[in-house]
């Protein structure tokens, strides 16, 4: 077994200190003169007191007997499957004394807790704060750029293991979120939600500087920086820079020459969709920009604006 040391550095293994010995299988216990440890002999990790060692050994052995009768989902111990099972019932029953704001879990009101008490977790690059330490963790590795989580089957690389589970669904083609009026599969959640905006026409997300409205908050987030001319996205190969990713996608197969959007009718392809969808009107004959001063019909929006100026003194209402 390997030497185990505990957190002043000292060996727990050596005689001067600890007397090891076997309880049962994966367990070792180290008596000290102070107090006992017990080791996991899977990985050697050192632990105060038994049942942290138990719990830990589930992390091993992964077994899952609670399992939600709602969505199947598995999970180690009956009081996780509790703070599950709210999720179906939109139960909150934890209240924050402060502003009555309601949790569906202890600790999401503690976290939440700390705004008002100001004891949150901030970066100590950009100074940007959190209820919790674990996400602070995972917002330091936009500074690191730190990817820990690599998918077998193409490599790509994620900061965050959630990231890379629904990344995984592009090469198994799940999609298990279907929208109940166009039948529509999805492979998250949130894709569906946002989707489900299309046919409710919904904006909740608006612009707090000219308040234009948004069904999708990242999209919100991009419009932003065209106020602010942010650009926090820069191309490797020119590095010109954009406000969105997206942006930067289309402009990259400029160089890479990739055109991904094939017209159904001539098959002439195209390297952004908005370019496709404008193509594509040459077929259908479609006009859907029209002139509010003599209701003459364009094909696009820059040529209605280009119309315009044959109306002197007038000017669009876009």
């Amino acid at each position: 077994m390997e030497d185990s040391v505990n957190s002043n550095g000292k060996d727990l293994n050596s005689d001067q200190h600890a007397k090891a010995f076997t309880t049962h299988s994966n367990v070792q216990i180290l008596t000290h003169p102070d107090k006992r440890f017990f080791i996991c002999e899977v990985c050697y990790k050192v632990f105060p007191e038994i049942w942290r060692l138990r719990r830990h050994f589930l992390t091993h052995t992964n077994p899952k007997p609670y399992s939600c009768d709602v969505c199947n989902k598995g999970f180690s111990e009956k009081r996780y499957l509790e703070a599950h099972y709210r999720n179906h019932t939109n139960e909150k029953p934890y209240s924050c004394n402060v502003c009555n704001k309601h949790f569906s879990e202890k600790r999401y009101l503690v976290a939440h807790y700390r705004i008002h008490t100001n004891e949150m977790f901030s970066c100590d690059v950009c100074n940007k704060q959190f209820t919790y330490r674990g996400v602070l963790k995972i917002h330091l590795r936009i500074h690191t750029n730190e990817k820990p989580y690599r998918c077998d089957v193409c490599s790509k690389e994620f900061a965050q293991k959630y990231k890379l589970n629904l990344h995984y669904r592009t090469h198994t083609n799940d999609k298990p979120y279907s929208c109940d009026i166009c039948s529509k599969g999805f492979s998250t959640k949130t894709t569906l939600n946002d989707h489900y905006r299309t046919h409710t026409k919904e904006k909740p997300y608006s612009c707090n500087v000219c308040y234009k409205g948004f069904s999708q908050r990242n999209t919100l987030s991009e419009h932003y920086r065209t106020h602010t001319n942010e650009k926090n996205y820069s191309c490797d190969v020119c590095n010109k820079q954009f406000s969105r990713k997206i942006a930067l996608n289309q402009h990259y197969r400029i160089h890479t020459k990739e055109k991904p959007y094939s017209c159904g009718v001539c098959n002439k392809r195209f390297s952004k969709k908005s370019a496709l969808n404008q193509h594509y009107r040459t077929h259908t004959n479609e006009k859907p920009y029209s002139c509010n001063v003599c209701n003459k019909q364009f094909t696009r929006n820059s040529y209605l604006n280009k119309h315009f100026l044959t109306h002197e003194n007038i000017k669009p209402d876009n």
